[in-house]
C-alpha cells in the first residue's frame, strides 16, 4: 500500500541534504556559486513547469513527488561528487 506521507517525509529529508550541499557550495564563492545559484533557480522553474504538466494531464501528487525525488537525488549526486 502506498502511503504519500512516507515519501513526502522523504522527500523533506532528501531535500535538506541538498540545501545543505547548495549553501556550502555557495558559501565558497567563486564561479561554482554562481553557476550554482543559476543552476537552482533554473531547476526549480523546470520543476514547477514540470509537476503542473503532469497534474494537468491526469497525473497523481505521488508521481510529482516520485520525480521531485529523483531531481533531488540527481542534485545529491551531482553535489557530492569529488
Amino acid at each position: 500500500m502506498y502511503n504519500p506521507f512516507f515519501s513526502s517525509l522523504m522527500l523533506a529529508f532528501e531535500a535538506q541534504k541538498v540545501i545543505e550541499l547548495r549553501l556550502v557550495r555557495i558559501a565558497w564563492g567563486g564561479r561554482e556559486a554562481g553557476s550554482e545559484m543559476h543552476a537552482m533557480v533554473s531547476e526549480k522553474i523546470s520543476a514547477s513547469i514540470e509537476a503542473a504538466g503532469t497534474l494537468m494531464t491526469g497525473g497523481s501528487p505521488e508521481a510529482v513527488i516520485a520525480r521531485y525525488r529523483e531531481h533531488v537525488a540527481a542534485n545529491t549526486k551531482r553535489l557530492t561528487a569529488a
